[in-house]
């Protein structure tokens, strides 16, 4: 229960931190303007990382502030969040950001015992290396990571996914080998980008700048390092694996820079995401074949683990000469992608026609609009028992949104979509867990398809709405269901026991239900707030 109280507490003090900050990051100008290195077009606030961090060190502190690693871990990533932010007010110069970088570094080192004190067994029998050539090392790896994930922040969604994935399974790894400290911190800022992205995938409402960005990758580095040097079965490796994608793009513009004679961090558009868009791919499209390939590295990253250092090494050297090569091609031959008429035209202005008739959007959308919140409330009266501090909670919920309800039906609908996200995946465990004995059998089927019915609904009505502002499917959506579809399938018991693959997928189902019931109903949302309030008052009782 502690890791999904900490997943859930990171996730909802960032959802709950960056309307906040964007109003502010706005009243105050810090906001990023479009330059030549930029895809966007419009100034974006760019304070997320700041929300980011206070809602990753929250659950970090309550949990497991014990210890010097997670003390200068804290300590060094509030100094880079600290630079960052003066760097989103006002530039600074390199030299001083590096500056930063490395008072982080050096404190991650000194105080908080990281170190590169083994190469595995690249040389020799896991030869351990000196002080003065482990410091040095470990000093540039933090700092190049550091710069790698910032640098990588260049797409909307770019860097939170990477991230995200690296943090999923530096989680994993760390829950594998026994090391909860790693595990906790991992998972903490899983739920942070998870909260995030709801706000940073294509078209972004604001950006992590340059706090966030160096946040992630001083955090990403450390916690890897951490858990793959000392007493571990796990190869020293896994850190290039885990984060070699991002490095890999940093390396690569930064040596075509030089040897065009430019200044290694001078702005231009060679990443490889703006090689992607240079190709035909659009800016969503960018985003996803990246994840791809950081799903890639992560997943090989598990299932090498205990292998060879010199295989792990050689296949990461392998995957990326196989990139520069596709780009390289690509880049001289003047191959671009095709864009078919069959889709982008016969079957795109077919189904144009069919959303701009209306009758399938009004139809689906009110069996979607009833359905949904009463689905919530049939889960709701399913546990036979109720953990007393969630009764508690659930009835504060319900009085809450009832008081908002009468003095402003915009604040009441903020604290409604802050309370679904905390009601749907509690109820779903609750009745996963103690099921009634009368659902059983047909009743039981009956109750699991109702999902997958309205999972149907979410893509006709998400995709035959002819509302502007309505749900749209991101970047992000890819990563949830790939974290949905891996989680049940990995190897562990207790994971198994759990049926986390069926609660994983109504978690889900639900919540990209009420995200696109609420685009839709965007401040009408009267009915549904009492339907909720009714499951509240449920839970409390049951």
């Amino acid at each position: 229960m502690i890791f999904l109280s900490t997943l859930l507490m990171s996730v909802l003090i960032t959802i709950a931190l960056i309307p906040v900050f964007s109003r502010l990051a706005i009243s105050a100008n810090v906001v990023d303007i479009p330059n030549e290195r930029k895809v966007h077009t419009i100034p974006v606030p760019r304070i997320g990382g700041v929300a980011m961090a206070l809602g990753a060190f929250a659950p970090i502190l309550y949990w497991n502030r014990a210890g010097s690693f997670v003390q200068a871990y804290l300590f060094g990533a509030g100094v880079l969040v600290v630079f960052g932010l003066i760097d989103d007010f006002r530039e600074l110069s390199p030299r001083i950001k590096f500056a930063g970088q490395f008072i982080a570094a050096l404190i991650a080192v000194f105080w908080g015992g990281v170190t590169i004190s083994s190469l595995g067994m690249l040389f020799s029998d896991n030869l351990l290396l000196p002080g003065w050539l482990a410091v040095p090392l470990t000093v540039i790896a933090i700092v190049g990571v550091t710069n790698a994930i910032n640098l990588s922040d260049g797409l909307d969604g770019l860097a939170g996914g990477i991230c995200l994935l690296s943090f999923c399974c530096i989680s994993y790894l760390a829950y594998l080998v026994g090391n909860g400290q790693i595990g906790l911190i991992a998972l903490s800022l899983a739920g942070v980008i998870f909260g995030f992205l709801r706000f940073n995938t294509h078209p972004a409402s604001i950006f992590m700048g340059d706090a966030g960005s160096q946040f992630l990758g001083y955090s990403a580095i450390v916690l890897a390092l951490s858990l793959t040097q000392g007493n571990t079965p796990l190869s020293p490796l896994l850190p290039l694996i885990i984060l070699g994608f991002p490095v890999l793009d940093t390396l690569t513009v930064m040596l075509t820079r030089m040897v065009q004679r430019r200044s290694p961090f001078a702005p231009d558009k060679n990443h490889f995401h703006h090689n992607l868009m240079a190709l035909g791919l659009r800016h969503p499209e960018a985003v996803l074949v990246i994840y791809l390939f950081q799903v890639i590295l992560v997943v090989s990253a598990y299932y090498f683990r205990f292998y060879p250092d010199w295989l792990l090494l050689c296949g990461y050297l392998l995957f990326s000469l196989g990139i520069l090569a596709a780009f390289h091609h690509a880049g001289k031959t003047g191959w671009r992608i095709k864009r078919y008429d069959l889709f982008d035209i016969v079957i795109v202005g077919r189904l144009r026609k069919l959303r701009d008739d209306g009758v399938i959007i009004r139809y689906a959308f009110r069996i979607f609009e009833f359905g949904v919140p009463l689905l919530l409330l049939f889960t709701c009266m399913l546990p036979r028992e109720v953990p007393t501090y969630i009764s508690r909670a659930a009835l504060i919920f319900a009085v809450v949104i009832l008081l908002a309800r009468s003095i402003n039906k915009e604040l009441m609908a903020s604290l409604l979509r802050f309370t679904l996200y905390l009601l749907i995946p509690f109820s779903v465990f609750l009745s996963d867990r103690s099921l009634p004995q009368w659902l059983d059998g047909s009743a039981l089927r009956l109750y699991n398809a109702s999902f997958a019915v309205f999972a149907l609904l979410i893509i006709i009505v998400s995709k035959f709405t002819r509302r502007r502002e309505g749900f749209k499917n991101t970047p992000l959506d890819f990563l949830i269901l790939f974290i949905a579809v891996l989680v049940p399938n990995l190897p562990d018991q207790h994971f198994q026991n759990y049926h986390l693959g069926l609660v994983a997928a109504k978690i889900i189902m639900l919540y990209f239900s009420y995200e696109v019931l609420l685009a839709e109903l965007r401040w009408r949302v009267d009915k549904v707030a009492l339907v909720t309030v009714l499951s509240l008052v449920v839970l409390a009782v049951g």
